[in-house]
């Protein structure tokens, strides 16, 4: 009996390691000892020379020098021996002359070369090549200085707890190596694990393995019976849940010392397993971890369903492991299935839960009523709906002699930047009180109609919707612009291409477009013409005055006949270039050099970008390490999103051009895919590489696994951490939109909204393409920084910095008279930096699933155009949003209770 030098336990004789405190022995500077991959019981005698086949000392394929023979097996025999070329001994596996006759078994054998070249784990048996000697195939592997573990427990009968746990977590990460390439081992046993001279475990033995997908009828039922699953055993199919059986069955031998099932046949190796459950492990071991008693038993069920969904899950689940800290210390990169398995298990307390919902429902209110303010449709309110507004405006076509009825029509709403901007420049001291469209000047917000004697469908590849100039405009076509009252803000019309000469045209009638326009004619002076339209016109006018209202600010009216019926109308203020007063060199203009600059530096940014993104995901592909399966999960469903947004908000028409347009949203959806495809591989392996801990909620959502309590509770946590962010700044905003120093935002992405029910639909389908571009741009951001600063508080410092900055300038930018204002730069910045910091705390405390959960929070509702005023035309559309959010908050409060009772029984 030996000592052990860090406890003074004895230690049996030829034990590698201390069974108390699991320290490795040194062993003496002799030759080490011998045993077998597939060895023999410990008290047999080494196989005498008239039986081996090849004598030590003997040279193969002028390389190998045989030391002796390990063992045998119904596999074939072992042979230890040295590589001459590189200095390390080896261990070389032949078939039997017999069996190397036989084809099937000859085909087993080089299957498990194939499937053992693909699994490289340190608890793996390594596999280095194949080869052909004498007519025999041999395999060349690692060879392990060790015992197997059948031969371990039949001398010491069972492993103390604690080195127990840790070579079950080293078979776990090593089967879980050969599940990650789809191949399972089907053969698990104590015989197939060796034990090497520093206590650690590797997996060998890979003949019976084989791809998940090819395994099928008389092949399911090859392995070892005693440690086959009740599906193995009786034929109907083998998964990864059959290794985990097995693997069960291991761990309870190895910490029991007992079989669970002990059984002579398959039979009642059957019968055994589906009639019965195996003995507690702690009745046979005293003081036993119930954690271990409970994964062991979970392993064990009868039912696949209901084992563990994956063998790192076992790994996880084992007392005191943290898999993910494992990983990264052996400098591995933890795979998709290991982070999913990582993390809590268990949901968020009653109260907890309860808390994060009221904030959720408090937020929500407080954006209703008091951060939806910021926007136009707030300032301009709708009293009109949209059918009205467009009815309005085909009545419009009507009075200015359009009678013929259109083949098809459509009308958007559109939001027009350069005039808010000049509105906004010019409006005075407060935003508060601006009536934006009570006065025709002031349409920023309006609604643009057209209608044609053909179908309008978008040309342009990029084009989703029909717009002022797409299709282009044909004979016939008529276009024009009415603000929320429905008066006539401008048009266009084009003549038909064919008019009879003969008839003598009737003067144009101009006081019907002042009338449609609701202003007074004879408020304006008749001055000469200065825009020429970009159509056909035998008569032209202009005027000049003055509008109504504070200031009387000064427009100049353009307009154009063709045989008496007006075709193109436009107010024309003093911003604009056409103005008579203001030359052309006062226009703020780009030079062209600089603009062919721009375009290059983006055009090379863009390239730039996309031949990093493939570069990154091929070296990612070709190492094995992108999730494929997660990526196609996330690119299939954008895919599916993308285009059922395009059928619901797009015009479509009854006609054989509508199939130009479906392919045209197949191909759009298929390019925003694949675009997200290539960067989730290119970036995600990174992620998971230097900080999984963030991925393991948002791998668990990729896997499908919806009723995960760990799911529900981060997007609860992340919707209720953005919601208190709300509710924090909304009285600050508004009493700053109050007293004027913010004014509203023009925004675009609410107006779709504004059309009704399918619209609105429509809307919230785009919606989970922003939430991921924002987060994966603040999480790159994030992640580049800590790369770069080294610190993570150096890089939450940065990140603040640049988002204060951004926000800073926006505000400021859209802050008192449209102008850069103090007032609105520091409030700017202030709600940057809460925004920043809680933004941060959630993507570093929860993870990436709760970071963009908050930013759902944002999109969804800033999507829609919102209104407490229930009698508002678009109140009911606009209620999708609060609505669907709710119904997330809701189910996610739901699940994070992981089945608690909400109100304790009495």
């Amino acid at each position: 009996m030996a000592t052990c030098p860090s406890c003074n336990s004895e230690i049996p004789d030829g034990s590698r390691f201390c069974l108390s405190c699991g320290a490795a022995i040194e062993t003496p500077t002799s030759a080490p000892t011998e045993t077998s991959l597939k060895s023999e019981p410990a008290a047999a005698s080494r196989p005498s020379l008239d039986k081996i086949r090849f004598i030590p000392g003997t040279v193969l394929a002028k390389r190998y020098r045989i030391v002796g023979l390990l063992g045998r097996g119904g596999m074939g025999e072992v042979y230890r021996a040295d590589d001459l070329k590189l200095g390390q001994p080896v261990a070389l596996k032949f078939l039997p002359a017999a069996v190397e006759r036989d084809q099937s078994r000859l085909e087993r054998f080089l299957n498990e070369v194939r499937t053992a070249l693909k699994v490289s784990h340190p608890n793996v048996c390594r596999v280095y090549d194949i080869g052909e000697v004498e007519g025999r195939h041999y395999l060349s592997m690692e060879y392990v200085d060790g015992e197997d573990m059948a031969s371990l427990l039949r001398r010491i009968e069972r492993l103390p707890q604690s080195k127990a746990v840790q070579i079950a977590r080293q078979l776990c990460a090593g089967v879980a190596t050969a599940h990650e390439q789809g191949i399972l081992h089907r053969d698990l046993k104590p015989a197939n694990v060796m034990i090497d001279g520093r206590g650690r475990a590797k997996i060998t033995d890979f003949g019976l393995a084989g791809l998940v997908e090819g395994i099928e009828g008389a092949e399911i039922k090859a392995g070892t019976p005693a440690y086959m699953a009740p599906e193995q055993l009786s034929g109907q199919e083998v998964s990864v849940r059959s290794d985990i059986y097995s693997l069960g069955l291991v761990l309870y031998e190895l910490l029991t010392g007992k079989r669970a099932f002990d059984a002579k046949t398959p039979g009642e190796i059957a019968r055994l397993q589906l009639e019965s459950t195996p003995t507690s492990p702690s009745s046979h071991v005293d003081g036993m971890d119930p954690a271990v008693e409970r994964v062991i038993l979970r392993c064990l069920e009868p039912n696949p369903q209901a084992r563990p969904e994956s063998v790192m899950a076992v790994a996880a689940a084992l007392p005191g492991g943290d898999p993910l800290a494992a990983a990264l210390a052996a400098g591995e990169t933890p795979s998709p299935e290991m982070v999913a398995a990582a993390g809590p298990q268990g949901g968020l307390p009653v109260w907890r839960a309860t808390v994060c919902l009221v904030l959720l429902i408090a937020g929500m209110l407080a954006f209703w009523t008091v951060d939806n303010r910021f926007y136009i449709h707030s300032v301009a309110p709708l009293t009109k709906s949209y059918e009205v507004l467009r009815d309005a405006a085909a009545e419009l076509a009507i009075r200015l002699g359009y009678t013929e009825p259109p083949v098809d029509r459509v009308a958007a709403f559109s939001l027009n930047i350069p005039e808010w901007w000049e509105l906004a420049s010019n409006k005075g001291e407060s935003w508060a009180g601006w009536d934006a469209h009570s006065r025709p000047e002031q349409r920023t917000l309006s609604l643009l109609y057209r209608q044609s004697a053909s179908r309008l469908v978008p040309m342009g590849f990029s084009t989703r919707e029909v717009m002022e100039n797409d299709p282009p405009p044909s004979p016939g076509d008529l276009t024009l612009r009415v603000n929320l009252q429905g008066d006539l803000l401008s048009l266009r019309a084009i003549p038909p291409r064919v008019q009879n000469s003969q008839e003598q045209p009737p003067a144009a009638d101009w006081v019907v477009l002042f009338d449609a326009a609701g202003l007074d004619m004879e408020r304006f002076e008749t001055v000469p013409p200065r825009v020429q339209p970009q159509l056909f016109a035998d008569e032209r006018a202009a005027w000049s005055g003055t509008l109504p209202g504070p200031g009387e600010r000064p427009v100049r009216i353009e307009a154009a006949a063709c045989r008496g019926k007006p075709v193109y109308f436009q107010a024309i203020f003093p911003y604009r270039s056409e103005w008579p007063e203001q030359s052309e060199a006062e226009t703020p203009q780009l030079d062209p050099t600089l603009q062919m600059a721009l375009g290059f530096g983006l055009l090379t940014l863009a390239a730039l970008l996309i031949i990093t993104c493939v570069l990154l995901a091929l070296r990612s592909l070709s190492l094995g390490r992108g999730d494929r399966r997660g990526a196609f999960r996330m690119a299939l469903s954008l895919f599916a999103l993308f285009f059922l947004h395009w059928l619901f908000t797009e015009h479509h028409v009854a006609h054989w051009k509508e199939i130009p347009q479906f392919f045209k949203a197949l191909s759009r959806a298929s390019t925003i895919a694949v675009a997200s495809w290539l960067v989730y591989i290119a970036l995600e392996p990174h992620v998971r590489r230097y900080w999984p801990e963030a991925l393991v909620s948002w791998s668990r959502f990729l896997a499908g696994r919806l009723r995960d309590p760990l799911i529900g509770r981060h997007v609860l946590i992340g919707l209720a951490f953005s919601a208190g962010r709300a509710l924090l700044f909304s009285p600050l905003l508004y009493w700053a939109f109050e007293i004027g120093v913010l004014g509203p935002f023009p925004t675009t992405r609410t107006l779709a909204a504004l059309r009704g029910g399918r619209y609105a639909l429509g809307a919230l389908f785009a919606v989970p393409w922003f939430v991921l571009l924002m987060s994966a741009g603040g999480l790159i951001v994030f992640m580049f920084l800590r790369f770069v600063l080294r610190k993570q508080w150096l890089a939450t410092l940065a990140y603040c910095a640049i988002f204060c900055s951004f926000a800073g300038l926006m505000w400021g930018v859209f802050g008192q008279g449209g102008a850069s204002s103090m007032g609105a730069l520091w409030l700017g910045i202030a709600w940057g930096l809460g925004a920043s910091i809680i933004g941060l705390f959630v993507l570093i405390r929860f993870g990436i699933l709760a970071f963009m959960a908050s930013i759902l929070f944002d999109q969804i509702l800033s999507v829609y155009p919102l209104t407490a005023d229930i009698s508002a035309p678009h109140f009911t559309s606009t209620l999708v949003g609060p609505i669907v959010l709710m119904v997330i908050g809701l189910y996610a409060f739901k699940i994070s209770l992981a089945g608690r009772p909400l109100f304790k029984e009495s």
